[in-house]
């Protein structure tokens, strides 16, 4: 999966410098202090594994311990009336 730019973000989290481009990219994010919030696209291929096999993997490049996160399929931004972006 490769994060997107989105509509919402309000900041860009760079890759940590001791990483290689291959191992991490930038990361658009929105940011008001009380969470962080990226947007994901799955390639074609991983679209049918999650289709077929139901699982996503959360990997947290942390160390001893992982942060709370959550995994969702639509916005956490409120669109009155608008159906989710399905692209």
């Amino acid at each position: 999966m490769r994060p997107i730019n989105f509509p919402e973000q309000t900041a860009v989290l760079s890759k940590p410098p001791n990483m290689t481009d291959e191992e991490c990219i930038s990361l658009p994010v929105y940011n008001k202090g009380a969470e962080c919030i990226s947007c994901w696209r799955p390639t074609w291929s991983e679209r049918l594994c999650i289709l077929f096999g139901g699982k996503v993997w959360l990997r947290i490049l942390s160390g001893q311990t992982q942060p709370p996160v959550a995994l969702e399929t639509c916005t956490p931004f409120e669109q009155k009336g608008a159906m989710p972006d399905d692209t």
